[in-house]
């Protein structure tokens, strides 16, 4: 079974701040917001991780993750050529919007946003903002999609240096506080706000229950029904 989920890595790439794109050879339909479980060949660690897409094109699909632990550690190790398991593509992604949209990223959250802003730049380009602890990283790539790309260094959110009356739409994810306060933010105001929730998961099909978060219709899974919510369904 695991050869039937096994792809070669092609690149794994150091960007800086403890983050790396990696990038497995194959053939992937994927919707913008959806995430894969990834695991090493040797079936360690023994839960794969749940990650979020970062980019799909002609020669694979790549990955954004930052090394945290033992798991995602394994992953930095891999060299191209050597193999990954992957299993998906689950959970229900971002939806498809019109109108002036803001992608809003808090470090490791930046990687569901990025095949927005390539797919929206077709037709009316988007603004980001991202958020990094120390180093910024692929803000070259955003630019290339976005009308304007704005990065904070430090401590402090994204969201003060945003100003959300410009929009309609608002792409969020990262740190849940971030994203409660740009829920803070929008409210009363007619906005759309999309939030992709980062939940630990253990089996990311909706059976383990582990990742269960709390909305306006009560509990829900965030690996099924997710991870991407409209942010008033959801209690953060």
């Amino acid at each position: 079974m695991d050869k039937d989920r096994s792809f070669e890595v092609i690149e794994n790439k150091f960007l800086g701040d403890d983050m790396y794109i990696i990038k497995a050879k194959g053939v992937f339909d994927v919707k913008n917001g959806q995430f894969y479980m990834l695991r090493t060949k040797s079936n360690y660690p023994l839960l794969s991780r749940p990650i979020s897409v970062y980019n799909v094109d002609e020669d694979g699909i790549s990955f954004l993750y930052k090394v945290v632990g033992e798991g995602t550690k394994a992953f930095s190790e891999l060299k191209p050529g050597e193999e990954i398991i992957l299993d998906g593509p689950y959970g229900n992604g971002f939806p498809e919007v019109s109108g002036k949209t803001a992608l809003l990223g808090g470090g490791i959250g930046i990687a569901p946003l990025y095949m927005i802003a390539r797919d929206m730049s077709k037709t009316d380009k988007c603004d980001a903002y991202l958020g990094f602890r120390e180093v910024p990283v692929l803000i070259d790539e955003f630019e290339e999609y976005c009308n304007e790309v704005k990065f904070y260094l430090g401590d402090k959110f994204v969201t003060d240096i945003i100003d959300v009356d410009k929009y309609d739409n608002i792409m969020v994810c990262g740190p849940t506080p971030m994203m409660k306060k740009v829920v803070d933010m929008t409210e009363g105001k007619d906005i759309n706000v999309y939030v992709s929730l980062e939940n630990r998961m253990a089996c990311g099909v909706g059976a383990c229950l582990v990742c269960t978060c709390k909305t306006t219709g009560g509990n829900k899974r965030t690996c099924k029904d997710g991870p991407v919510f409209n942010a008033k369904e959801v209690i953060l």
